[in-house]
Formats: C-alpha cells, structure tokens, sequence
C-alpha cells in the first residue's frame, strides 16, 4: 500500500477559512466585511455568513483538482499527446506507469476536499441538528449541507474511478492528520474524538469522545456508487444557497453545487452502474427543468453555430450545470494555458493528438447520398462542406507555425486541398504547424491563467439522453415494453425529442444540429434547411465514407441486426462526445464506462492505443487490455 507523502497538517476548521477569505475576497459585499482572519472554533459559527465562508473554503480545494482531472481524464485517452517539452509526471501518465510521487495522481487533494467536507457536514450537524429532520421547513442551512454532502459524493466518484479503489474516510476524521494515520494504518485505526449524535439532534441523547475503532475499508466504484446514491437521495432535503438574493449574480447559482448539479452527479453514477431508468430519471430533471428561463440547458441557438465557443468565455447558467471559476485578481489560477500554449510565456506541454483533430476535420455538412439498390451502387449526390468548423478549428484546437497561428483562409484551402486529393498542396500548407488546445484561451490574455473548469454542462447532459434511450426499455400506456429510438435520435441530431415531451414551444436543435451538422440557421435561429444525410440514423444500411473526400467507399449492412445497430450508434455517441467535451477530462472514463458495459476491454485498449507510435501501439494495447491497468492502483 502506498504512503500519503508530504500532507501538511493544519487543523480543519483554520485551514478551510484560510482558503475562503483568498477564495473570495473579491466578494465583500456578499461576504460579512468584518469576520477575522482567524477564529477560534467556539467563535466561527455565530452566524451564517461564517458557515458560508468555510463552505467557499471548500470550494478552493475543489479548485485544486481542475488540472489532476482535467489531465488524468484526457492524456490516458486518445486525444491528448505529449509533446517534447512534457515533464516527468506527465510522461509516466501518458506511458501508464505511474510513480507514487507522481503530483497528477497523488490522492491528497481529494483527501483535503472529503476532509473540509466531513468537517462541514459534522459541524452542520451539530450546531444546526435541523438539517437531520426531514419534517423541518428547508433551511439554507439545508442547502449548504446539501452542498457539502454533493461535494464529497463528487470526490468520492471521480476518486474512484482514477483509482478503482479508494479508502472510504469516516465522517468524524475532520483532520489530514486523522485521515493520513488511518489511510496508512495497516487495517483498524483508533478515533478517539469521535462524536455519535443521538437521534433528537446533537444536545439530546449525543455521546461524545467515545474511543471507537473505524476499520479501514477499500470500496471499489459500484460500492462508492451505491453508498452515495443512497445518501444523496435520503439525507439531502435542498441543495444550493441561492446567493441571487445577496448579489443579483445568476451566475453564482452554478459555481456552488445546485439541484441540477446533484441530478446530473446521480445521472452519471446510475449510467455508470448501468442502471439506465435511474439515470434517465435524474437526466430529464435536468433537461426538463420547470425554471422560469425556457432556454436554461436546452441545446438551442444561444450557443448555435459560431456562438458555441463563447460556452468557454464565462460563466452562464443556460449551458453551465456547475463550474468551478477561477479569478487572477484574487490569486486563483491554474495552468491549463501553460500547459496548452505554444506561446507567451507557457511551457506546451501537452497537445491534441490527431485522432482528436480528425474527429472535427471528418465531418461533414450538407451532404446528399443516391441511395440505390444494391447499397454498392449508392454515391454521393453532394459531397458537402468538410469540417466541424464552429467546435474544431479556433476553439477547440488551432494550428500555429512557431507563435504565429495559421489563418483561417489557409485553414479552409488546406480542407479543401485534401478533399480534391492535393495531398502534396495540402501537406505545403501545413509545413511547420503544430497543433494546440485552445479551448482554455477562449475569452483570456495571454497572462491570465485562470480558465474555469466546466464539471457539468448541458450538452454532456443531452449526449448521456442519448447514450441510454438507445437501450432503455421501459413500459408504454399500455403496459407494453418498447424502446423509443426517436429519443436517442433527436438528442444527437435535431432536437426532435422535445415536442414528444413537453407543450412548451421552444426552439430544441440537439447536438448535432446546434453547430450547423444537418441543420443551417438563419441568425435569430431560424431553420431554413434540413440535411438529413448530416444526421446519425439507425438504418439498415450503414454507408462508410472517405474521411477526407466524402466518396461512399462501402457499407455495413445492419438489417435484422438491432445489437449492431446499437453498438454503432453509441459508437458515434462517443465520437459526438469527443467532438463537443475534448480537453474537459472525461474522454478516459467515457471509454471505461463504455468497455464496462460490453463487458469488452479491447474497446478502450483499440481506442487509446491508436495515438501511440507503431513501436510503441502494440505494447499499450495489451497493456490495456487488462482493466486492472485502467487505474492508478495506489492503495494496493
């Protein structure tokens, strides 16, 4: 088992209101403007705004894992590459083989989040026993224990799944004293502060300092998943602390866990477990929200087309579900921009591989197939337009020769010079050019550092819709079983689900179609033309296309075949998901998730060991082959 290095032991309730006071000293106003540096425990929790400010403290520690899950979610996957500049650390993550001191897959960070979290909860629960009865009118004293109780869940999960094992901290370790002796206890440790509260609240029926002895246990995902599905649903009663009222910033109702955040965080365990109904349950109260904003996480024109990019410019709750901001006026920054630019002062350390830009350059829009009878004689009618020009190309990624960025006009005649099947003229253009993440540049000077990390957002939320309503079968108003795939569809492509749904009338243009793939917009987001050729479709015959050129060049004949049409489609599903999420850390356990499901590792190992040189693809591949080797096995 390996140690916990380097943990700096401060006491909890000191350190989490040190971190506030930076975290938020750009909101006086909000906060009260005569609270102390320090404050003893006997002091801190006489009124509210000093709950609150050790909440935002641990809201500065989930700040801390933005790069290790950010960088752990995409360099094991297929679209993030070293480049020759990569230090040590990343270089063992991207070869997976670990070392114990590597910074990216040290525990320590979510040990401190799970620490101030325990410490909040414990506190909440003894000064504010309320928050325990469920018959008590809701409180924001609910609502911040709602937030604390999400924060642990979310860290115990994405632990997990880095680790695929992970110590479950009891509640009263409140130190990182207390919880690196019991983690690097060899199996029982001794609590001898430990506070059982009594049923009526913590002044009746409640021993204290009672020695007890916590055994410590290893839980992998499924009893992480279970243990925190069932706290989230039977001891939240709200979540969120509508700081509105104090600020008249919407915005802050996404950078703090809230209702639609919890679902969303419920969504994902349950579609990890593969309990599909559950998932789709907490999903739709996301999609199908009663706020009074009609447009909040519909996939429609707000963010249509070229305005899609401007998702990474700021915080705004009609895409955001929960963000994690930064602020370089209050010291909060990170290094997504040093370690993405090729420019400035950062050091490029890692880049997108070409799987990932292929991804963009492939896609087509406006096509037209002649389908005929046999399917080998069916052409393409209209070519199309190449590219996914509005989530690739100037803002997912861009190219740059030395610090200068290629044009966009070049950009286009490379394209187009390859679909003629120029590769010599093509390849001129693109003499010296490198390829770099911009995503985190998007709205930021070049010295700024302090890019939000986006945990949740609605289009991931629409994509997930779509992944299990192409399996889910459920019972009709007849009491039959069926599965409606139009769902699935109008997810992906066009938003056609909503209207079977819901009377409101809304614009809904789904994934796909929100940046112009089978559907084009007119400014105010009219539709003034269908491509259905665009659109992923669950179709006998499934046409294979030359991905520079467009030319048909075969096809898979599904017919008869529901298993392979459903594989294919959540196939592409994936592939949507990279296109939309690149570089937001989820490609890894996108892949995980998926090979689980089918019960089938040589899915990921394919995948993954394709951005690797040939000297090296095979090695990785059978590496991957062996689930064990997904995680970072620290505590074994």
């Amino acid at each position: 088992m390996a140690k916990i290095k380097n943990i700096r032991t401060i006491p909890a309730i000191i350190s989490v209101l040190l971190i506030s006071v930076v975290t938020l000293s750009s909101c006086e106003d909000f906060l009260n403007p005569q609270q102390e540096l320090y404050v003893t425990e006997d002091r801190l929790y006489d009124d509210w705004y000093e709950y609150r400010s050790v909440a935002m403290g641990m809201y500065g520690l989930a700040q801390n894992l933005a790069e290790q899950i950010v960088i752990l979610g995409e360099l094991r996957g297929d679209l993030l590459d070293i480049t020759p500049n990569a230090e040590p650390d990343l270089v063992e993550i991207y070869n997976f083989n670990v070392s114990e001191t590597n910074r990216y897959a040290s525990p320590t960070n979510f040990f401190k989040l799970i620490q101030a979290s325990n410490n909040l909860i414990r506190m909440l629960e003894r000064e504010q026993p309320q928050v325990l009865d469920s018959n008590v009118p809701v409180s924001n004293y609910d609502r911040l224990y709602g937030e604390a109780l999400c924060m642990r869940a979310w860290a115990y999960f994405n632990a997990v799944q880095i680790y695929g094992k992970v110590p479950y901290i009891h509640e009263s370790l409140v130190t990182m004293e207390e919880i690196e002796a019991f983690v690097n206890s060899s199996v029982t440790y001794i609590d001898s502060v430990y506070i059982e509260f009594g049923h009526d609240g913590y002044f009746n029926d409640t021993i204290y300092n009672k020695p007890v002895e916590l055994e410590r246990n290893l839980y992998d995902t499924d009893m992480i998943i279970n243990k925190f599905i069932r706290e989230l649903e039977t001891r939240v009663k709200a979540v969120g602390v509508n700081h509105y009222i104090d600020n008249q910033d919407e915005s802050w109702g996404v950078t703090v866990w809230n209702t639609y955040a919890m679902h969303t965080l419920l969504g994902q365990m349950y579609l990890t477990k593969g309990d599909l109904l559950n998932a789709r349950r907490n999903f739709e109260r996301v999609i199908y929200q009663t706020s009074q904003d009609r447009t909040r996480y519909q996939l429609d024109y707000t963010f249509g087309q070229h305005n899609w990019r401007n998702i990474f410019a700021g915080v705004d709750n009609r895409e955001h579900i929960l963000t994690i901001p930064f602020n370089k006026a209050t010291f909060q920054q990170n290094d997504f921009q040093s370690l993405f630019n090729s420019w400035g002062p950062h050091t490029y350390q890692l880049k997108p591989t070409r799987n990932a830009i292929d991804f963009w350059e492939t896609v087509w829009r406006q096509q037209i197939i002649a389908r005929r009878t046999p399917p080998s004689r069916s052409e393409m009618a209209r070519i199309g337009q190449p590219t996914d020009f509005f989530r690739g190309f100037g803002s997912s990624y861009v190219y740059m020769r030395n610090v200068t960025p290629l044009a966009e006009n070049d950009y286009m005649n490379m394209i187009n010079l390859r679909m003629l099947g120029d590769d010599v003229g093509s390849r001129n253009i693109m003499e010296g050019v490198d390829t770099v993440v911009f995503k985190y540049n998007i709205g930021k000077n070049i010295f700024d550092q302090d890019a939000d990390f986006i945990i949740y957002r609605a289009a991931d939320v629409h994509l997930y819709m779509a992944e299990l309503m192409i399996y889910l079968r459920y019972r009709d108003h007849a009491g039959n079983l069926t599965t409606d795939y139009r769902f699935a569809l109008g997810y992906l492509n066009d938003g056609a689900f909503d209207q079977t749904k819901t009377s409101i009338n809304r614009t809904q243009l789904g994934v796909r179609g929100r940046v112009g793939i089978g559907l084009t917009l007119t400014w105010n987001g009219r539709i003034t033309q269908r491509w259905d050729d665009d659109q992923i479709e669950l179709d006998d015959i499934i046409y294979i296309n030359d991905p520079y050129t467009n030319e048909i060049i075969g096809h898979r004949n599904y017919t008869g075949n529901l298993a392979a049409k459903q594989r294919y489609f959540v196939d592409q599903i994936l592939n949507e998901r990279a296109r939309e999420l690149a570089f937001e850390g989820k490609r890894f356990y996108d892949l995980m998730r998926v090979a689980n499901n089918r019960n089938d590792p040589s899915y990921l190992a394919g995948i993954v060991s394709s951005k690797y040189p040939a000297g090296q693809r095979e090695e990785i591949y059978n590496l991957l082959l062996d689930p064990n080797n997904w995680y970072i096995n620290y505590f074994e």
